[in-house]
């Protein structure tokens, strides 16, 4: 019903800004809430950052709060992760989610989401 597919990826030196592209298609895109997790090797999916339908409301990790912002154009039926002052920790695969739920809130939860993008691998260099 709906496909995600992340992009923007990359290597980027610590210290540095990288931004995150999901292209979202399906049907009521607009009424998902909208977020990215991540995995590091060797550890579980976390939570990053999320935004409701309407794109006022946002939420971040402690991890990545003052550094990464998220947000969304429904015109374009996109949702995107700006990475500032990027870090080794920050090393990981992003993904990105869609949740539906009757008024588009913010959900941390990650058995909450829908439907999930392949991922994109970003490599933050020491």
């Amino acid at each position: 019903q709906v496909q995600l597919v992340e992009s923007g990826g990359g290597l980027v030196q610590a210290g540095g800004s990288l931004g995150l592209s999901c292209a979202a298609s399906g049907r009521a895109v607009s009424r998902y809430a909208m977020a990215w997790f991540r995995q590091a090797p060797g550890k579980e999916r976390e939570f990053v950052a999320a935004i409701n339908s309407g794109g006022g409301s946002r939420y971040y990790a402690d991890s990545v709060k003052g550094r990464f912002t998220i947000s969304r154009d429904s015109a374009k039926n996109t949702v995107y992760l700006q990475m500032n002052s990027l870090n080794a920790e920050d090393t990981a695969v992003y993904y990105c989610a869609a949740a539906l739920n009757p008024l588009g809130a913010v959900v941390i939860r990650r058995s909450a989401y829908d439907y999930w993008g392949q991922g994109t691998q970003v490599t933050v260099s020491s």
